[in-house]
């Protein structure tokens, strides 16, 4: 992946982006605030529903609990993906060799996967949903909650290594 990774921050830096983010002395410190303020969102509301469907808050209804919170989180992903950009282009070359940057990523596509999973398997069923849920919906729910919980702790590793 480090080759793909390389290659990328060699194009963010021509096309202006690295030299940008790299030479703003506010540019970084306000996409990496972002970048936490996405976190919370997208962890904030599909952690909600992730937990709802795993059996907590029972009366609450999660076809509404879903539709109010996935564009939250939706949201957030979208502030993530932009505000990353910007970091990764601050420093991609350091990022690219990173030892953690990388599966980071893995686990991101993991929980991208497992939420388009859920979606296309349960989305139209959850309000016909009475307790207790489906087992498979159960056992998603908790990994989509593990890897976000993960990316983002992983994320927060990135500066330690």
């Amino acid at each position: 992946m480090e080759p793909l990774l390389t290659t990328a921050a060699t194009w963010l830096d021509a096309v202006g982006v690295g030299p940008w983010a790299r030479g703003s002395a506010i540019v970084y410190p306000v996409a990496n605030t972002l970048h936490l303020l996405g976190l919370v969102m997208l962890v904030g509301g599909i952690g909600v529903v992730d937990l709802r469907v795993a059996g907590l808050w029972r009366s609450l209804p999660i076809a509404a609990l879903s539709r109010a919170l996935t564009p939250v989180a939706i949201g957030g992903l979208l502030v993530m993906v932009a505000s990353g950009t910007i970091l990764f282009a601050a420093d991609g070359e350091a990022l690219a060799s990173s030892d953690i940057f990388a599966p980071k990523l893995i686990v991101i596509a993991l929980a991208l996967a497992n939420a388009s999973a859920f979606r296309m398997l349960w989305c139209a069923r959850m309000a016909d949903w009475t307790d207790p849920i489906p087992a498979g919906a159960r056992a998603m729910a908790a990994v989509s909650l593990a890897l976000w919980l993960t990316a983002g702790t992983l994320g927060r590793w990135i500066a330690y290594s």
